[in-house]
């Protein structure tokens, strides 16, 4: 073989090696990009659920009752997975979200009715949000009357422009910080001293139960995940599946993080003195703790709030059949008396926590719903319930509604 011949040989095969590492590259970046965009409703609404409210709630349980609910909420997995699941499936088989499905499989009666517990679940949320956002801010010196209308602002604006995806990016990314300053507090606060089963089961243990199954699983999450994955033409039932399970399971470990974050934290600074608030988690972090957890929690009241907000719309508004710009005006009905009732609240804790037992209640009418239609054949075809899916499903909305009562034992 002459050294030309070699050359090209060689120049031949680089070429060819080169075309397939360009061929894998190219299939790299296109797997990235598809599960980038089939990865996102089901995870987003579950990193949406460790919202301003939950954190604030696993706080409080942390502090009152160091690990005594920890196993509690690692349980809250199964139910938190059946629910959402089928929230997705429904979405992904339907093509449709909870709202239009309502309207269009329901009597207009029925429709309208439902239309009311979603609202009610809009402005209920709104509430719980700013209320937490509050106490994040009080914990850096920024009293309620200065950053609550700040908040406001900027939510009405993202939600004006519609800029959703990119607001929810840069949030999701900051609440991802917070999950990494709660690591760090859970390593700084863990003691062998304490253990698992809870030291005293009173009626402030079992309403604490009932607060944290209320921030798990929420009333907007149906509304938003049935809706967002019906909007992903291309996402099936079984990444659906995939993604809440690995959503509900990461979700419950940030939520057991923040219990661990918290048990050194006095049960009575969690309740409403903001300052030794501050002073007790600087104990635990150092002296930028307080700064880095209110950024967090603040963080993630705005995911809440965007997710809230569009779920919101697409509920109501499919219900009801509304057109245009209707959707906005019902957000602004529904958020801005959430802001202004916020003021006449001295214990914002107290009122968060009030909040998550009411929604348990508000879910009732939208899972039910989703239920039904989730086991008409006609609708889901093939994903139609079958047997073992009506036990986990219907048991787990029993579970959650058991849980809600125990409030008021």
């Amino acid at each position: 073989m002459t050294f030309t011949s070699f050359a090209k040989n060689t120049s031949g095969s680089t070429s060819e090696q080169l075309r397939k590492n360009d061929g894998m590259l190219d299939d790299l970046k296109l797997h990235l990009s598809e599960l980038r965009k089939v990865f996102g409703p089901a995870w987003l609404v579950m990193m949406a659920d460790v919202d301003a409210a939950s954190v604030i709630t696993a706080m409080q349980s942390g502090a009152s009752y160091k690990y005594g609910l920890i196993l509690i909420l690692i349980a809250l997995i199964i139910p938190l997975y059946f629910i959402m699941e089928i929230a997705g499936r429904v979405g992904a088989a339907t093509k449709k979200g909870l709202g239009e499905l309502v309207r269009e499989n329901f009597s207009r009666r029925w429709s309208i009715a439902l239309s009311f517990p979603m609202a009610i679940t809009d402005f209920l949320s709104y509430l719980a949000e700013y209320a937490a956002m509050a106490v994040g801010l009080a914990i850096v010196g920024i009293p309620p009357i200065i950053s609550l209308p700040i908040i406001y602002v900027i939510h009405i604006l993202i939600v004006f422009k519609h800029e959703y995806e990119k607001a929810e990016k840069y949030l999701l990314g900051v609440s991802l910080v917070l999950l990494l300053a709660y690591i760090f507090f859970m390593a700084r606060g863990m003691s062998s001293a304490y253990s698992l089963i809870p030291a005293k089961v009173d009626k402030d243990f079992l309403y604490l139960v009932a607060a944290n199954v209320g921030a798990v699983v929420m009333p907007f999450m149906l509304f938003y995940q049935t809706t967002a994955t019906a909007k992903k033409s291309y996402h099936s039932v079984k990444a659906t599946r995939t993604e809440t399970l690995v959503g509900a399971i990461f979700s419950e470990v940030i939520m057991v993080a923040i219990v661990f974050a918290s048990v050194e934290l006095s049960p009575n600074i969690a309740i409403s003195d903001n300052n030794s608030l501050s002073s007790g988690i600087m104990g635990i972090g150092g002296t930028y703790a307080p700064y880095v957890f209110a950024i967090g929690l603040v963080a993630a009241g705005f995911l809440g709030l965007v997710v809230i907000s569009l779920a919101g719309s697409w509920g109501v508004v499919e219900a009801l059949n509304l057109k245009g710009s209707t959707w906005f005006k019902i957000y602004i009905a529904e958020s801005l008396p959430a802001v202004v009732l916020v003021f006449f609240f001295n214990d914002l804790i107290g009122l968060v926590l009030a909040l998550m037992v009411a929604l348990i209640f508000v879910l009732i009418g939208p899972v039910v719903a989703m239920g039904i239609l989730a086991q008409n054949k006609r609708l889901m075809g093939e994903h139609a319930l079958n047997t073992f899916d009506k036990i986990a499903f219907w048991g787990s909305v029993s579970v959650v509604v058991a849980c809600g009562l125990l409030a008021f034992v």
